[in-house]
């Protein structure tokens, strides 16, 4: 980053845990699988650390006045094409809504059209990314259950992100999309096709036209946005690897096993070490697999998220560019075309008021987004920690425990030969 400072809400770290106040220590309660207690190592880590819950998350969920829920899946076949729907379920007690519940049907395209309604109303608000549209990495087909699952997930954030936000829960494109049983008379209103290419081609216009200077605030955002998005793609990238790395090494192990098993057959005085071995092998790649799961299931999807949140900010911030970089435009016409300075100062004084909302509601979200980001990377990465932890405790007391039974039988034959 270049030589700006940086203000105290934007520099501070993204996971930051103080123990004296978030933390509490506490002692697992683990056992093997058979029910018998997890033999402790003199090494080991007794005392763990678990966050405590949010206050401030708990009191957001008692002023919580709606609640969505995306579930129940259902493969869609027709002539032309094979889509999934899933269930919307809504609960709310706004007196906006006719009713308290509601139950609709929705494919991924109603989705990208709320999104976009919602962009278009707000452009400078940060609305939370969708699941990519085609096959995400590490899948296979693009309706197997493991890519629809994650897509669920991925929508069902989706829509309590924006039921969470301040301004666009209480958006009337919003409230459609939760209530309306058919949206394809709503999908077709809006701007016609010329319209749109009239913003797309005055969009592009204001960025090679450029900014004369970026507020302060705001270049110190851009390069917090742009450094924000570097570290997040190296992370995404570096844990996608992990766990393909991680299976491979599940794959190594469960053949690595039975090599014991069998070696073992061939060894009369051996036996019981080899099986021994080869079940303390067995019981590794069980909870390596856990451990693995667990990664895909909530650290990868967590970080992949917040790779599409820095294209959705620098998306937010271009379009607020644009915002400025066309009141500098008219303002400095204003200046030069004296005969229509009435006209032109009318113009002017419209974008003034929209650069001012432009810039208040960029800077109020984006603290609010900030917080978002601090509490799911945080739970991520600490839900991960504890796993890890939890996976190298158990697969230590397992070596150990075998350790133990075969000094024990050592023993027992020296006292046997004397």
């Amino acid at each position: 980053m270049s030589g700006h400072t940086v203000p105290a809400d934007f520099s501070e770290h993204m996971l930051d845990l103080d123990e004296d106040e978030d933390l509490e220590v506490f002692t697992k309660n683990t056992s093997l699988p058979d029910g018998s207690p997890l033999p402790n190592s003199p090494s080991s880590m007794v005392n763990q650390y678990r966050l405590e819950d949010d206050d401030e998350g708990k009191e957001d969920a008692n002023t919580k006045d709606i609640f969505v829920t995306v579930d129940h899946p259902e493969s869609q076949v027709t002539a032309i094409e094979t889509f999934i729907l899933y269930r919307v379920v809504t609960r709310t007690t706004r007196s906006d809504f006719d009713s308290s519940e509601y139950e609709v049907r929705r494919r991924y395209q109603d989705f990208v059209w709320l999104r976009s309604k919602l962009e278009e109303k707000h452009p400078t608000l940060i609305v939370h990314p969708l699941p990519e549209k085609f096959v995400m990495k590490g899948m296979v087909e693009r309706f197997n259950d493991d890519f629809i699952e994650t897509r669920r997930r991925a929508l069902h954030r989706f829509l309590n992100k924006i039921s969470e936000h301040p301004i666009l829960s209480y958006s009337q494109h919003f409230q459609v999309f939760l209530t309306a049983q058919d949206l394809a008379p709503h999908r077709k209103q809006g701007p016609g096709f010329l319209s749109r290419m009239g913003e797309t081609v005055r969009a592009v216009a204001n960025s090679v036209r450029g900014l004369r200077s970026r507020p302060e605030e705001f270049a110190v955002m851009q390069e917090y946005v742009d450094d924000f998005s570097n570290k997040m793609c190296c992370m995404d990238k570096v844990s996608q690897r992990i766990v393909k790395e991680q299976r491979e090494y599940v794959d190594d192990l469960k053949q690595y096993s039975p090599t014991y098993a069998r070696w073992g057959e061939l060894e009369e005085e051996l036996t019981e070490p080899l099986k021994g071995v080869a079940s303390c092998v067995v019981q590794c790649s069980k909870e390596a697999e856990e451990h693995i799961q667990h990664l895909s299931e909530v650290l990868v999807p967590a970080l992949h998220e917040y790779v599409l949140c820095a294209e959705t900010l620098k998306a937010v911030m271009r379009r607020r560019d644009n915002i400025q970089a066309e009141f500098e435009a008219k303002n400095e016409a204003l200046l030069t075309r004296k005969a229509e300075q009435e006209a032109l100062q009318e113009e002017v004084d419209v974008l003034a008021d929209r650069m001012e909302q432009a810039n208040n509601s960029l800077k109020g979200d984006w603290v609010r987004w900030q917080h978002s980001m601090k509490t799911d990377l945080r739970s991520a990465f600490i839900s991960a920690a504890e796993k890890n932890v939890e996976y190298y405790e158990k697969c230590l007391a397992v070596w150990e425990s075998f350790l133990v039974s075969q000094r024990a039988e050592a023993s027992g034959g020296q006292e046997d030969v004397a």
